[in-house]
């Protein structure tokens, strides 16, 4: 059962099963009022993420691979791959859940609501409702619409991960990173007429999201890059260039991508050998069907998923 108090809250149980597969990076929620934690593993069955949440906060999610669901009282979203938001939890009323089977990669950075109103106060007429809720000191649990990760937010990712500064400036460092995201994902959008650069990046990221559905389409015979950017309304250089810059992978890489998490779905439902999942996803050589496969997931496609959740075990 869930503590009744956030002051007496630990997520440690959530994430004992996995060892090193969970571990916090900085902070200390109930000291600093900020706690950045990072997440690479594999669930063996699926799982439950909703014990992590620590009551009367907000966290946000960066979520890089692996499937989560969130649930409560207004509805249900899913953090895909690549995606990012933020929810809060308040007396389990969030139920959340993590695929099995899957590797899960996401960094979530817990905020105290004395933190948030220590900088958020003034800024109260332009906040996302649930949080300018959280303030008042309303008790009610909520989930903000995921959005696509952008570049930006991958580098930054990356960097909360192996800071950049020396041990005895990672506080500041944080601190000023946690105002970052906050910045970032905790405001709703103004109503006043869009800047020429924000039309811009949300028209690349209406084709990228485009090319994507069209890359899920088929991934055995995927469209030529010619052919993506006709169907999207631009040059095939253009295309490329532009969704390197909004994925951070280029079109091919991300397409590899899809066909080892299509791949690896597959082989978990236990239907078809790994010649017959080679070329569901698209590969004419079981042999490159199977480094790609390695190279992705850390072990040959025909002992798939035993070896990745027997490493997971090991490390509890």
């Amino acid at each position: 059962m869930r503590e009744p108090t956030s002051n007496s809250f630990s997520e440690t149980p959530a994430w004992k099963q996995f060892g090193d597969g969970w571990r916090q990076l900085h902070g200390n929620y109930t000291e600093l009022g900020f706690s950045f934690e990072w997440h690479d593993f594999v669930a063996k069955d699926t799982l439950d993420w909703g014990r992590s949440f620590h009551p009367g906060s907000i966290e946000i999610c960066l979520n890089l691979a692996g499937r989560g669901s969130i649930a409560g009282q207004d509805g249900q979203v899913a953090f895909e791959r690549m995606t990012a938001g933020f929810y809060r939890q308040e007396h389990a009323l969030l139920t959340a859940t993590r695929e099995g089977g899957a590797r899960h990669q996401f960094l979530t950075v817990e905020l105290a609501p004395a933190f948030m109103g220590e900088h958020l106060n003034g800024d109260r007429a332009h906040l996302h409702p649930i949080v300018e809720r959280t303030l008042k000191g309303e008790n009610a649990a909520a989930l903000s619409t995921p959005v696509r990760l952008t570049t930006e937010h991958q580098e930054l990712v990356g960097s909360l991960r192996q800071p950049p500064v020396f041990a005895s400036a990672q506080r500041l460092w944080y601190r000023a990173k946690t105002l970052e995201l906050m910045a970032a994902f905790l405001f709703k959008a103004p109503p006043e007429k869009e800047l020429f650069c924000q039309r811009q990046n949300r028209v690349a990221q209406d084709r990228v999201d485009r090319v994507i559905s069209i890359l899920k389409r088929d991934l055995s015979e995927p469209p030529s890059l010619e052919t993506l950017g006709k169907e999207v309304g631009c040059s095939s250089f253009y295309l490329s260039r532009m969704f390197s810059q909004q994925m951070g992978k280029t079109i091919s890489q991300y397409m590899r991508d899809l066909r080892m998490e299509r791949a690896a779905e597959l082989l978990r439902a236990g239907k078809m050998n790994v010649t017959e999942v080679a070329m569901e996803v698209g590969y004419s050589s079981s042999s490159h069907f199977s480094t790609a496969f390695h190279e992705t997931f850390g072990c040959c496609p025909g002992l798939y998923p035993l070896p990745l959740l027997a490493r997971s075990n090991r490390r509890h």
